[in-house]
C-alpha cells in the first residue's frame, strides 16, 4: 500500500504544493466580476490550472508539454478577463524543473512572451486593475524572467554535481582496479619466471645428484641465487606500493576524535624514521580501527596514543578511559580485533590488549629496516 508522503515528486518534495496556498489569492479577482458566468468560468479554470499543475509534476515525457501549454492558456485568459497575472509564477517554477535544456529555452520564451503581450495589452487597454498593482506586476515580470533560469542552473548543478561524484567513484575504482593489475604483472613478471626457473633447476638438481653431485651442487646454486633474486625483487614491489604514513593517520584521527567531542593526548614522535613503509601502513591501519572501536564502543572522553621507538622494535600503545571490555570480548574477538591481529602477524608484529578502567591496545612491530648488503647475505 502507499503511504501518504509518497505522492509528492522525489525531485521536488513539498515545494509545489506549497504554492497552493495561493491559490486563494484568485477568487479574490474572480469575485470581483458582476456576472454569475464569469464566476463559475473563473473558478473551473482555477480547479483545471491546479489539476494540470500537479499532473505536469507527476508526468513524463510528451504530455508534461500538454498539460503546461494548457496551464500557459488558462494563464493568459485569467490575465485578460480577471487581471489576474499572477499563474506566471507557478509556471515560472515549473519551468525551471524542466530536465530538457530544449524544452526549458522553448517554455521559458514561450511562457516569457506571453506574460510580457498579456501585461502590455492590459496596460494599453487602460485596465485599471492593472495600474492599481504595477508594482506587483513590475516584480511579477522580473520573477518570471529570473525565476525559471535560477531553478533550472540550481537543478542543473545539483545533476552535474552528482553525476561528478559518481565519476569520481568510478574512477577511485577504476584507479584500484588498475593498481591490482600493476600488482598482479608485476608479481606474475618477478615471481613466474623465477619460479619456473627454480622449479627446472631443482628438478635437474634431483636428476642429477648421484650421477654428477658436483654439477647437482651448482644447479642447487643457482636456485639459491635465483630464490634470493626474486625475494629482492618482491620486497622492492611492496616498498613501492603506496602506503599510509604514521602522521598522515594521526592528522586524520585529530579530526576524527575532536568531531567525537574526544580529547586527544598525543605522546611521541609521530614521523618515523626507522620503520619501513608496509610496516608504518600496518600500524596505520590498526591505529584507525582502534581509533573507531573507541569511539563506537568505550564511551570514553580521552584518548590517549604513545608512540615508543626503540633500535628494535616500535610499540604504540592506544588507551581510553572509558568502559573496558568484558572477559568475553577479549576471548572472542571482533572481526575489527581480529583483522589487526592478522595484518601484524603478516609483518612479524604483536597485539596486546589490556581492558583496567578503560582499554589498552597495545600494538608492537619490528623497527629495524635491514640493510641491502645484508639482505643480500641472506
Amino acid at each position: 500500500m502507499q503511504k501518504w508522503y509518497q505522492i509528492f515528486h522525489k525531485n521536488t518534495g513539498l515545494s509545489p504544493y506549497v504554492w497552493v496556498v495561493f491559490y486563494i489569492l484568485p477568487f479574490y479577482f474572480i469575485f470581483r466580476s458582476s456576472t454569475t458566468y464569469h464566476i463559475v468560468l473563473g473558478i473551473i479554470m482555477i480547479m483545471v490550472f491546479f489539476s494540470c499543475y500537479v499532473l505536469s509534476f507527476v508526468s513524463k515525457g510528451w504530455i508534461v508539454y500538454f498539460w503546461t501549454s494548457v496551464q500557459i492558456i488558462i494563464s493568459i485568459i485569467m490575465a485578460v478577463v480577471f487581471s489576474y497575472v499572477y499563474f506566471s509564477l507557478f509556471l515560472s517554477f515549473f519551468i525551471g524543473t524542466m530536465k530538457s535544456k530544449a524544452g526549458f529555452i522553448t517554455l521559458y520564451c514561450i511562457h516569457l512572451v506571453t506574460t510580457i503581450v498579456t501585461i502590455n495589452y492590459g496596460l494599453v487597454a487602460q485596465n485599471p486593475v492593472y495600474f492599481d498593482q504595477l508594482p506587483f506586476i513590475i516584480i511579477s515580470v522580473i520573477a518570471v524572467i529570473l525565476i525559471p533560469v535560477t531553478t533550472f542552473n540550481r537543478n542543473r548543478s545539483e545533476q552535474l554535481q552528482g553525476q561528478l561524484e559518481d565519476a569520481n567513484k568510478r574512477i577511485s575504482e577504476l584507479v584500484k582496479l588498475e593498481e591490482r593489475q600493476r600488482i598482479a604483472r608485476d608479481l606474475h613478471d618477478t615471481l613466474g619466471q623465477k619460479l619456473s626457473l627454480i622449479g627446472l633447476k631443482s628438478d635437474l638438481a634431483g636428476k642429477l645428484i648421484s650421477k654428477n653431485p658436483a654439477q647437482a651442487q651448482i644447479e642447487i646454486n643457482d636456485v639459491r641465487q635465483t630464490a634470493r633474486t626474486a625475494l629482492k625483487e618482491v620486497r622492492e614491489i611492496v616498498t613501492q606500493m603506496r602506503g599510509t604514513r604514521l602522521v598522515e593517520e594521526i592528522f586524520r584521527i585529530k579530526q576524527i576524535l575532536n568531531a567525537a567531542e574526544i580529547d586527544l593526548v598525543l605522546e611521541g614522535d609521530p614521523k618515523l624514521t626507522n620503520t619501513s613503509l608496509i610496516n608504518e601502513s600496518v600500524l596505520s591501519m590498526c591505529l584507525k580501527e582502534s581509533v573507531t572501536n573507541i569511539i563506537k564502543h568505550s564511551a570514553a572522553t580521552t584518548c590517549s596514543i604513545s608512540i615508543e621507538p626503540s633500535p628494535s622494535d616500535l610499540i604504540i600503545k592506544v588507551g581510553d578511559n572509558g568502559i573496558g571490555m568484558s572477559r568475553e570480548c577479549l576471548v572472542l574477538l571482533g572481526n575489527g580485533l581480529r583483522g589487526m591481529k592478522e595484518r601484524l602477524e603478516f609483518v612479524n608484529g604483536s597485539m596486546e590488549i589490556v581492558s583496567d578502567n578503560g582499554t589498552i591496545i597495545v600494538i608492537k612491530v619490528p623497527n629495524a629496516i635491514i640493510p641491502p648488503e645484508r639482505e643480500m647475505k641472506l
